[in-house]
This record gives C-alpha cells, sequence and structure tokens, in this order.
C-alpha cells in the first residue's frame, strides 16, 4: 500500500472491521490477563471508579435515576455528584447479567473487568477509519500498534477503571472520525452526536469539542460546499444535548450550574445548533461573508451566554480560592508536564511530539497534492492533536486524550517514510532504520529507553506513602473495620470514597468541588487543633476518627501544619476524647472512638 490509496467513498471492506474485532478482542484479553489480580481484590484504585461504583450500587438497589446524590458521604444530606447516569449503564448491565448466575461479588468483578474495554473498541474503530479515509485501506493495522504506545490512553481502559474517563476518550476518537469523514452529512452527524455525549457524560473534552466545532464552520467559510455538514452538525449538537439533558440531568443538575450539561450550556448549544444550521441553509456568496455570518452568529451566542448565564463565563467549577488553594493545587494530575519527574514528561509528552511532525507531513503532503478534502481533515485533526500537545503544559491529565489524538499523524508519519527506508540500499537502514522509526514513531521506545537511565532510589518517605497508598486501600486491611458497628468516620478525603465502597461505615468527604465544604471541613479537622477537630467531628456526626499514616494526603497535613492535630496524631499525641479501637497488628490504620 502507498500513502495514495486511502478508501474512497463507495468502497465497502468488512474485512477491516473483522480484524478490528480480533484486535480489539486481543487488547482485551491482554488487559484482562495482565490485570487479574487487580480484578480479584477489586482494586479500584481511583476515588472516581470507587464511586462509579457506590453510584451503580445506588442505583440498582432503588435510588432513583435522576438523584445522583452519594448518601453514604456526609449523611443524611448526601454529596452532590455531578455525573450523569449514561457511563452507570454498561457496569449496571454486566452486573444485572453475572448475578443471577454467580452472586454480587462475582458480578461486580465481571463489570470491573469488562466495562473499561467496551469503549476501547469504539476507540479502535474510530481509529481504523481515520487511517483508512486519510492514509491507506490496510494502516488501520499500523494505527492499531501505534496505539500501545499510548500508555496514558491505554491506561483509561484497564481494568478497574470504570468512570468516565475512558468513554469520554472514545467519543473524542469518535469525533475525529467524523472530522475525516468525506461524506459531509454522515461526518457532521458524527462529531455533532458523539459531542452531544461526550458534554452528558462531562465537560473535561470541552477543548476538543469547541475546536472541532470551529473545524467544522471553518471548512464551510472556506468551501461552501460544506454546507451539509455544517447543517446536519448543527441539528445533532442541539438535539444530542437537549435529548441528552432530557434524559439523563440528575436533580442536582436542573439548576443553573456551570460544571455539566446543565440548563446554562443545555440552552446553549441548543441556540450554537440552530444559528449553525441556519448559516448552512442560507446561501452566502465568498469566503469573506460567510466568514462574516461566523463572526455574527458567535457574537449572538456568546451575548447569549454573557446575558443569560453570565455566572458561567468564568471556571465551570466555581470553586472557592481556599479550595483552590488547599485542595486543587495538591492534586497531581492538574500540574504542567514542566514540574513532573523527566521520566514520566518523556514518556507522555513523545507521542503528542511525533503527532505534531506527522500532522506537518500529512499537510504538506496534502497540499502538494492540490487535495482540498484531505489538507481540511488533517487540518482539523492536526487542531485537536495540538490543542492536547499545549494542554501538557496546563495539566497532566490531559495526556490520554494528547496521546490519542497524535495516533493519526503517527501513523501517517511511519507508513510515509517507511517505504523509503526500505527503498534504501543500505541494508542497515533497511532494517535497523525501519524498527527504529516504528518503536520511535509509536512511543514504544521512549519507555525502554528511559529504564536504562540508573535511577537515584527513592527517599524513605516517598517509599513509605507508596506502601500507605497501595496498603490502606486493600480488602484485607479495611475488612477488619467492619466488625465495628456502622458510624460515621472522620478520615481523610481521598479514603472517603473507598472506605464506603469496602465497609458498611459513611464518610465526610470525597474529593468532588462541588461539596468544598466538607472538604475544607475534613482539612480544617486535620490542619486545626484538637478542639476543631471535635468541633467539626460533632458537626457531621462522626463517631469514628481513621487514619491512613504516611498516606499522600497525610504528607500534606503534615508539611502545613507540623503542629496541627493530625501531625500529634502521627507522633501518638492523642487527646482524651479519642479511645483507641483495637485493629489487628498489621493493620495500616489507627482507629480511634470519638467520645460524647
Amino acid at each position: 500500500m502507498t500513502t495514495n490509496d486511502p478508501v474512497r467513498p463507495g468502497r465497502r471492506d468488512d474485512r477491516w472491521r473483522l480484524a478490528t474485532l480480533i484486535i480489539w478482542l486481543a487488547f482485551a484479553i491482554g488487559l484482562i490477563s495482565w490485570y487479574w489480580g487487580r480484578i480479584h481484590w477489586f482494586a479500584l484504585g481511583d476515588t472516581d471508579d470507587n464511586m462509579r461504583m457506590m453510584e451503580v450500587r445506588a442505583w440498582l438497589n432503588g435510588q432513583g435515576w435522576f438523584d445522583l446524590r452519594q448518601y453514604r458521604l456526609s449523611p443524611p444530606g448526601g454529596f452532590n455528584i455531578h455525573w450523569s447516569r449514561l457511563v452507570d449503564l454498561p457496569i449496571a448491565a454486566i452486573i444485572l447479567a453475572v448475578k443471577p448466575f454467580f452472586g454480587t461479588a462475582i458480578a461486580e468483578r465481571a463489570a470491573i473487568a469488562i466495562a473499561p474495554v467496551l469503549p476501547l473498541y469504539v476507540v479502535l474503530i474510530s481509529l481504523g477509519l481515520v487511517a483508512r479515509r486519510l492514509i491507506a485501506s490496510w494502516s488501520f493495522l499500523l494505527s492499531a500498534f501505534v496505539l500501545l504506545g499510548a500508555a496514558s490512553t491505554l491506561g483509561m481502559f484497564t481494568p478497574a477503571r470504570i468512570d468516565h474517563h475512558g468513554w469520554q476518550l472514545a467519543m473524542v476518537a469518535l469525533i475525529v472520525a467524523g472530522l475525516a469523514d468525506p461524506q459531509a452529512r454522515r461526518g457532521g452527524a458524527t462529531v455533532g452526536v458523539a459531542s452531544a455525549l461526550s458534554l452528558v457524560i462531562g465537560f473535561e473534552m470541552m477543548p476538543y469539542l469547541a475546536l472541532a466545532g470551529a473545524a467544522i464552520v471553518l471548512r464551510w467559510v472556506i468551501d461552501a460546499g460544506q454546507a451539509r455538514r455544517l447543517q446536519t452538525y448543527g441539528i445533532a449538537l442541539a438535539g444530542g444535548c437537549a435529548l441528552g439533558f432530557a434524559v439523563f440531568a440528575s436533580n442536582d443538575n436542573w439548576r443553573p450550574v456551570c460544571d455539566v450539561l446543565s440548563p446554562p450550556w443545555m440552552s446553549t448549544m441548543v441556540l450554537a445548533g440552530g444559528l449553525l444550521f441556519v448559516l448552512g441553509r442560507i446561501s452566502l456568496h465568498g469566503p469573506v461573508t460567510r466568514l462574516s455570518a461566523a463572526i455574527v452568529a458567535a457574537a449572538l451566542l456568546g451575548g447569549f451566554m454573557a446575558l443569560a448565564w453570565p455566572q458561567c463565563l468564568g471556571r465551570p467549577e466555581g470553586v472557592s480560592d481556599e479550595l483552590q488553594r488547599d485542595w486543587l493545587d495538591n492534586i497531581r494530575e492538574a500540574r504542567p508536564i514542566t514540574v513532573q519527574e523527566w521520566r514520566t514528561a518523556a514518556i507522555m509528552i513523545t507521542l503528542p511530539a511525533v503527532g505534531l511532525i506527522g500532522s506537518i507531513l500529512a499537510l504538506l503532503n496534502a497540499r502538494h497534492a492540490r487535495d482540498a478534502d484531505r489538507l481540511a481533515a488533517w487540518g482539523s485533526i492536526a487542531l485537536l492533536s495540538t490543542c492536547g500537545l499545549a494542554l501538557l503544559f496546563f495539566q497532566i491529565r490531559a495526556a490520554a486524550a494528547a496521546q490519542l489524538l497524535a495516533v493519526p499523524a503517527a501513523t501517517y508519519l511511519i507508513w510515509t517514510i517507511v517505504p523509503r527506508l526500505r527503498a534504501s540500499g543500505n541494508i542497515v537502514v533497511r532494517v535497523v532504520g525501519v524498527a527504529a522509526l516504528v518503536l520511535a514513531g509509536s512511543g514504544l521506545l521512549v519507555p525502554f529507553l528511559v529504564r536504562l537511565v540508573p535511577k537515584a532510589p527513592d527517599k524513605p518517605v516517598y517509599a513509605a506513602v507508596r506502601k500507605a497508598g497501595a496498603s490502606c486501600s486493600t480488602i484485607p486491611s479495611m475488612a477488619p473495620l467492619n466488625k465495628v458497628p456502622r458510624a460515621t468516620v472522620l478520615t481523610m478525603v481521598d479514603l472517603g470514597p473507598r472506605l464506603i465502597t469496602l465497609t458498611h461505615h459513611d464518610a465526610i468527604a470525597g474529593p468532588y468541588h462541588r461539596n468544598g465544604t466538607q472538604i475544607l471541613d475534613v482539612h480544617r479537622a486535620f490542619n486545626g487543633d484538637e478542639a476543631k477537630a471535635r468541633q467539626i467531628a460533632r458537626k457531621y456526626g462522626a463517631t469514628l476518627l481513621l487514619i491512613c499514616p504516611n498516606f499522600a494526603e497525610a504528607t500534606v497535613y503534615r508539611a502545613k501544619s507540623p503542629k496541627g492535630f493530625y501531625a500529634k496524631l502521627e507522633r501518638g499525641i492523642v487527646p482524651a476524647w479519642l479511645e483507641p479501637v483495637a485493629l489487628p497488628a498489621k493493620s495500616p490504620f489507627k482507629l480511634w472512638r470519638i467520645k460524647p
């Protein structure tokens, strides 16, 4: 194959779909096998994965479809969780299918094994479509191989990663497939529907959704023949957001909040889709005229947002300065790549950087070939992938999307250059050069190289933090807590979701921005003096106090308040109103009963 034989409209070849299904099964079997221990021990390592499981449990146990409050946190009023039920559906379906035959425990383990790999199939199909449409018929095989080098991306599809991140990545991949679709109406509808579903799930991908919409508008500005793409995109976006809001918006999300698809954003998306449909319907001659009309539409949309929902013009989370400073700023994922350990940074940025080079090459070749459609498609994809690379310098949580978006261009780079290397008369270039290009272009070479560099021994404090983080979240460690009568527990914010997942106890807080009061109260309890801690425990009716010495969150309390309540507890300075509760000798926890 050459780079000049992408699949043209009208050609049908179902062999690639079967091949993609086989590849997905190989991925799924490999991931489930590799992470079998995680499945067996129900190791939901992330707080969001634990909370997702608790949301599904609550729903299956009778909690309302539109009631997403988590009543095991900060009872009796519960925690305001800003998610939707959309991601709960496959998890619940697997549990309901397996439970009658094997019981609840096995059913939940089946769910955490299978649910995360389902969106990976959407990703493989979407990337395969992009490769076939823009590169060559069988280049989808190389695309799947390049995905192996996207470590941050694949990490979102591993067993126990049941939260929404994998589905968000699947929607982004589907958007890219829509942008690469030569059939205007189908492509516009694909981008619109995927964008609406992404917004129903959450707002993490908003920059990419906005750029995808801007790319479609720009294609219409340049080429009036793209009006059908613009119209179907507008209809799908408006209709999808309106329907998604009606079906999935929780009771709390019917309020004018700004961090989800709520009335402010639903109305804005419906208006945006309507304006785009109108732009595509009216006859406007010349790029300047169409650009002017697009600017007017953008101004109308911005004016509506500013007048109707001015509270949503800032950061969507709307957290206080104190919560930002004491909590969000301490989250590792919220920090830029420039402050990360160099090995981590190198692995994260390699594939996006290769993608940038591949995008430039693809754009130059499309321009040289005077292929306007491919130039527009590659330009749209380059816009999104460059955004992903840039966002790494804002927050490393962008790494998964940045690597995913780089796969098509990295595939193009390898597919284009390999034939030239194979044509060389030098056997070293033909063999070593091709292998080096494939491994380097896919990002697989960098992890191997960084491991060759000797690593300085970790400081004892880092080893202690890792040990505490691993041991305090396990079933064997938490099981003894179930022998203590059920109570509300004052414990660390990041332990809250895991505690309610594995025990019958309730907790005060979890790491969710809508509940800043509870998060700050826990911080004030551990950072302040014993009187403050007792006051906050009484406020929430907590009768137990649980700590995990050397837990990552604990190091923040120790560093900020070396003479505070938590630091004293770790040193064994315990107030009289705390009564020790016996735990097994090897327990990583310390537990006290709070006296009245």
